[in-house]
């Protein structure tokens, strides 16, 4: 398509939000009748426009790709007061992600008060098996989806300390199933040391997790796992926010 065709396209997506008939569609975009039936017919074939007997309505592609897109921002809305009481609770800096994929997608974060902060940003994507967040998640998955997820990755490294092993990972993940939370000691970045733990849905289904962070030179391991604890009772609080009870 050129671009003057996606303008186009985009122009009458957004002309259906208000209108359904083609001539209100064509008179909204300043394009030709025949040219607005033609792209009409094309996002039916996709899902993204639905006919009726009176015109056309948006379709379900269209519906689907806004909750996929409102879901983290409604899930950011619910979790930030438990963010808020972790962080407070350990002084450690505490993150949100949600799963994208094979990747987790950093969609809130409450810095710690501290001289320093962390390189983590919103928007940041990292690979599952590298975080604490992401092992909790990996644990909470079928065998045949946690197979499919290491032949699909190959488990890359990104420190020296990352689990690269798929029979280190998958003893790791059975120690997590029986705590509920999950270690990242210097795995996904050198000198930085998470404990973290999934949630849950209104359905059930994980959709990420969250994490307290600190330095390595702050906490020990023993001090860390010591915090898993309070890092899965937030976690909990978070999923029966958002309807997992």
């Amino acid at each position: 398509m050129t671009d003057t065709a996606v303008e186009k396209t985009l122009a009458v997506l957004e002309a259906l939000a208000d209108h359904s008939r083609i001539t209100d569609i064509a008179r909204a975009t300043g394009l030709p009748k025949s040219t607005v039936h033609r792209l009409l017919q094309a996002m039916v074939d996709r899902g993204f426009a639905t006919p009726t007997a009176d015109g056309y309505l948006t379709g379900p592609r269209v519906l689907a790709l806004a909750g996929k897109v409102l879901r983290p921002l409604d899930t950011v809305e619910r979790a930030r007061p438990h963010l808020r009481a972790l962080q407070e609770s350990t002084s450690c800096t505490v993150h949100l992600a949600v799963l994208f994929g094979d990747e987790l997608v950093y969609v809130d974060k409450v810095e710690a008060d501290k001289p320093y902060r962390m390189a983590s940003r919103l928007g940041m994507s990292l690979p599952v098996h590298g975080t604490a967040i992401g092992k909790a998640v990996l644990a909470a998955l079928p065998t045949s989806e946690l197979n499919a997820y290491i032949t699909r990755t190959g488990l890359p490294g990104r420190t020296p300390h990352t689990i690269t092993s798929a029979p280190r990972l998958k003893a790791q993940l059975e120690r997590v199933r029986r705590s509920r939370f999950a270690l990242d000691d210097e795995e996904n970045e050198v000198g930085v040391r998470c404990v973290g733990s999934a949630i849950r849905d209104h359905s059930g289904a994980v959709v990420g997790g969250l994490s307290a962070s600190t330095l390595a030179l702050e906490h020990s391991l023993p001090e860390l796992i010591a915090l898993g604890p309070r890092v899965l009772r937030a976690a909990d609080e978070v999923s029966a926010a958002l309807g997992w009870l």
